[in-house]
């Protein structure tokens, strides 16, 4: 014991031998058995609150890897953060090093629920016999946006041919630029002496004359681009949308009201490379997957408040019902889909539906019928999205 009350025990028990002294002998060693007890109480009672505290913290805790702190990934994030962030739900952005990194991170990095990646970043994975393990690992939430192509590159280079044999920068190995800019070299036939230098570095090496251009897939208006120092030496050089190309990839533009300093009074002619939420596919009903759950509820459901002001205007090209061929959707994301579609049917949807149940002779319950119409409702669009393509291709 020490501190006042070991002092005041010090002093009772240099008291006489007589029965009142050996009565408040018995009386102090209670008193202080009871302050031990109590001593070793408290620091239990502090471990239970830490335990509950970290317990309620951590619940609806998500993350979400992204993208560098100039890029358009951690913008996105960050206005996930802002929207949905509540006494349920707390939504970590977390920068990352780029989509085929972000991929990795979200089947193999702890503590990543979610991350914001391209399209065509799976693909790359075959190369790492990694294809199937992401096929059976991952799953997408949404589509998101587009993202286009930036090439920097000085104004004495006006067709992207003339990078052949030039010092281009591609972005770290791992980052979805790198990944995309070796496709579409690899698919217009350009061979350009390739860097990977990380993208604030690339601009001075640009300024300085160590490399001839700087390559940079993010969605528009990136705004380390925007407020990159050209001194009217350097433009946004054009990308033709042309053979290969086409299969994978969309064409876009820059205006000069994307980038007054890179783009003159005519527009820049791109490609963009689309974007996702991707998901690791975690066991249904676990804590991580009620965890993201709970995340697709409230992104669906607030979706509106991401077209306000003062958010990033990429949100204005996100289709929430968008498919992404070659992926799955997670299922609690579909169901929202669904149940949003069931509310918006038709009179004739109903009609017809109606008259199915009624033609069966079935008596069904409340949620049965919701679960069938849902089911009916996903058959019927997926027939007339089979008639479409045979129409098409008619």
């Amino acid at each position: 014991m020490s501190g006042r009350f070991g002092d005041f025990c010090a002093t009772a028990f240099r008291g006489d031998g007589t029965r009142a002294g050996t009565l408040r002998r018995g009386l102090l060693g209670a008193l202080a058995a009871a302050a031990v007890m109590l001593s070793g109480a408290a620091p239990a009672s502090a471990q239970n609150g830490s335990a509950s505290n970290f317990a309620r913290v951590n619940a609806g805790t998500v993350g979400i890897i992204s993208g560098g702190a100039d890029g358009t990934y951690i913008r996105i994030a960050a206005d996930l953060a802002n929207v949905l962030d509540g006494e349920n739900l707390r939504i970590l952005p977390i920068i990352g090093r780029g989509s085929l990194q972000n991929l990795r991170d979200v089947m193999f990095l702890r503590g990543v629920d979610i991350g914001i990646v391209q399209m065509d970043a799976r693909e790359e994975l075959k190369a790492e016999n990694l294809r199937n393990d992401a096929v059976r690992r991952l799953r997408y939430i949404s589509r998101l946006y587009n993202e286009e192509v930036h090439i920097i590159a000085s104004r004495d280079i006006t067709d992207i041919r003339q990078l052949e044999g030039k010092k281009v920068n591609i972005d770290k190995a791992g980052s979805g630029t790198n990944l995309t800019s070796r496709l579409i070299f690899e698919k217009l036939g350009i061979k350009p002496d390739m860097t990977t230098f990380d993208q604030s570095s690339s601009y001075e090496r640009l300024r300085s004359g160590e490399i001839q251009a700087a390559v940079y897939v993010a969605g528009r208006p990136v705004r380390a681009i925007a407020e990159f120092q050209s001194e009217g030496r350097f433009h946004l050089l054009p990308i033709p949308f042309e053979g290969e190309i086409a299969e994978t990839y969309f064409p876009a533009r820059f205006s000069n009201s994307d980038y007054p300093r890179l783009v003159a009074d005519a527009p820049v002619d791109t490609l963009a490379v689309g974007s996702l939420l991707a998901v690791f596919n975690w066991p249904e009903n676990s804590d991580r997957y009620n965890r993201v759950k709970r995340f697709v509820d409230s992104f669906f459901s607030r979706f509106d408040e991401f077209l306000q002001p003062g958010r990033h205007p990429k949100w204005k090209e996100v289709n929430l019902a968008a498919e992404v061929p070659g992926w799955e959707r997670m299922k609690p994301a579909q169901e929202w889909l669904d149940r949003a579609a069931a509310a918006k049917a038709t009179p004739e949807q109903s009609k017809s539906f109606e008259a199915f149940i009624q033609s069966t002779g079935n008596t069904i319950s409340a949620a049965q019928r919701e679960l069938l119409f849902r089911e009916f409702l996903t058959w019927q669009n997926e027939r007339q999205k089979t008639n479409r393509g045979a129409a098409r291709q008619n």
